[in-house]
């Protein structure tokens, strides 16, 4: 296959959560790629250091302040990006929040902020994405960022779980009803990846001893081993699927029970 098929030139695209980890990783790679890139996030600062270090290498980039839980502010993101560069032809849906709590411990806040970011969230921008997408009739990709704790569960993270069960279910629903309009819609759902945030945890005794004993593969997975299913979903590489969950964990949901 051709490596023009994963050309992403003359596209735009919009990543949520991209002032650290995962978002701002996406947002390197489609650039890389020849995207044009909206960073999408509430820290203002981290995001404008994010353009600065993307247009000096030679590719553009906006940033918009974007807080998925809010509704105005959405519509506000989207506006602005569309004022830059138009309509965006891919949408990564990567905003969320991680936040343990035990069952027996959680309150209706607790519950109510994850749903909100996670769930709630993911739907808000997806939605405004795919209407413009639709009217402008040049059809896209959403790429909503799910976790095998949408697929399988966790201590202290049953929130989170079906917020992400939740972001699975909507993608499957999504693509049932927007293929007709040339708008394909899969999720990636993510393994243990090494991040800022938790990369204090995994270099401890414990935090190693429960990859190895969980991940067949024994190891945490690299952000740029997430480089090709993004790729392939937002490309005309992967222009027949849609629907999709691409499990990228190392064999985690695989292993022994």
């Amino acid at each position: 296959m051709s490596n023009t098929r994963f050309d992403l030139t003359g596209k735009t695209a919009l990543i949520t959560g991209a002032s650290s980890g995962l978002g701002a990783h996406f947002a390197r790679v489609l650039a890389s790629s020849g995207a044009r890139v909206v960073l999408a996030a509430r820290r203002a600062e981290r995001l404008s250091a994010l353009v600065e270090e993307l247009e000096q290498q030679g590719h553009s980039a906006l940033a918009v302040t974007m807080d998925v839980t809010d509704s105005d502010s959405v519509e506000a993101g989207f506006s602005a990006a569309e004022a830059a560069f138009g309509v965006c032809d891919i949408l990564v849906n990567n905003a969320g929040i991680g936040d343990p709590v035990p069952f027996l411990e959680m309150n209706e806040g607790n519950w109510r902020s994850m749903l909100d970011t996670n769930l709630d969230g993911a739907w808000r921008v997806a939605h405004r994405a795919c209407v413009a997408m639709a009217k402008g009739g040049q059809g896209g990709s959403v790429i909503n960022i799910a976790s095998i704790l949408g697929l399988r569960v966790g201590t202290a993270l049953s929130h989170y779980a079906v917020a992400k069960a939740g972001v699975v279910q909507l993608t499957k629903a999504m693509s049932l009803e927007l293929a007709r309009n040339n708008i394909r819609v899969n999720a990636i759902a993510p393994g243990y990846f090494r991040t800022e945030m938790n990369t204090d945890y995994f270099d401890t005794e414990h935090g190693q001893n429960y990859i190895r004993s969980k991940v067949p593969m024994r190891r945490l997975g690299q952000l740029e081993e997430l480089d090709g299913p993004l790729l392939l979903l937002a490309s005309e590489a992967g222009a027949f699927m849609t629907g999709s969950v691409l499990n990228v964990d190392g064999g985690h949901l695989s292993n022994s029970l």
